[in-house]
């Protein structure tokens, strides 16, 4: 027993060693890489910085999300899924808006069957269809459809200065792109009901602890610190940390007997990746993994 003990110790003691390299690394990585740009842009900035995709809304002057500019995410986002060189991206906007909402004045001459004819929003549900981690680093306002964009990234951190909120009751509409689906979903259908059918906004130390965002820097730090955790987990195997993606994902939809079971199989099957047989032993032997992501 008591040599089981000590043979447990080690082997943790292994574990946060390699861990400690790995956030150390982390740390710098991608907030020091040179920005790579992948392409032209009219209302976002793309670029690669090392591992991780960056992407930057900018369109003045609220970052109001229009067609043209979910498209740029859309494509930007895709391309940085298809890189074998990234690991994880991160969607970001400017210190006073992330995204002050959908663009009003693009919407408000459609008609309702414009609206059923081009299945307006439909598009939106792009992150779900893509398998590596998105991060989206909120400062500043977001608003409806900036805040629902959020909402679809896989993890949300926010600025001390961040402010969310879906004000659509205010224009007599209701959220179109998951608002009202997704926030009661992480921070529960009382709260969700006060932020729906009041418009009311709430800071960042309220959404941090409702379970909005998970993690609140300063301001001028976010989109470092949105870098550093992005690159944390693009130096994990890719198809692990899509796997456990989608298994969180999962469990909204469906039974904790039927999430349990899909969990469970999904485990089996990474024995079948070289990466689990990499993991495993460079625990066993008390050094950093080097994961190939096969």
């Amino acid at each position: 027993m008591a040599l089981r003990r000590v043979n447990s110790l080690a082997l943790s003691t292994g574990l946060r060693s390699s861990r400690w390299i790995q956030r150390a690394a982390a740390h710098t990585a991608a907030a020091e890489a040179t920005p790579e740009s992948i392409g032209e842009y009219d209302n976002i900035i793309a670029e690669r910085r090392g591992r991780v995709g960056l992407v930057t809304l900018n369109r003045p002057k609220v970052n109001a999300v229009s067609d043209e500019l979910l498209n740029d995410v859309i494509h930007a986002c895709k391309h940085f899924d298809t890189d074998s060189q990234v690991g994880a991206t991160v969607i970001t906007g400017n210190e006073k808006f992330f995204s002050g909402g959908a663009d009003i004045k693009q919407m408000s001459t459609q008609t309702y069957a414009d609206a059923v004819n081009t299945n307006m929003f439909a598009a939106w549900d792009f992150v779900s269809a893509l398998n590596k981690p998105i991060i989206a680093a909120v400062n500043g306002y977001a608003l409806g459809g900036g805040c629902e964009l959020a909402m679809m990234c896989d993890i949300m951190i926010a600025g001390e200065n961040a402010k969310f909120g879906q004000p659509e009751i205010k224009l007599g509409v209701i959220p179109g792109c998951g608002g009202t689906q997704r926030l009661i979903r992480a921070i529960g259908k009382a709260k969700a009901m006060d932020l729906v059918l009041t418009g009311r906004l709430i800071n960042a130390e309220q959404a941090e602890r409702d379970g909005l965002v998970a993690r609140v820097y300063p301001t001028e730090e976010l989109v470092t610190k949105a870098l550093e955790m992005a690159d944390e987990i693009a130096a994990f195997s890719q198809p692990v940390t899509a796997i456990a993606k989608e298994t969180v994902n999962a469990a909204h939809e469906l039974s904790l007997a039927e999430g349990l079971r899909l969990e469970r199989r999904l485990f089996h099957s990474l024995f079948a990746l070289d990466d689990q047989k990499e993991g495993m032993g460079a625990f066993l032997e008390k050094r950093a993994p080097n994961f190939t992501h096969k």
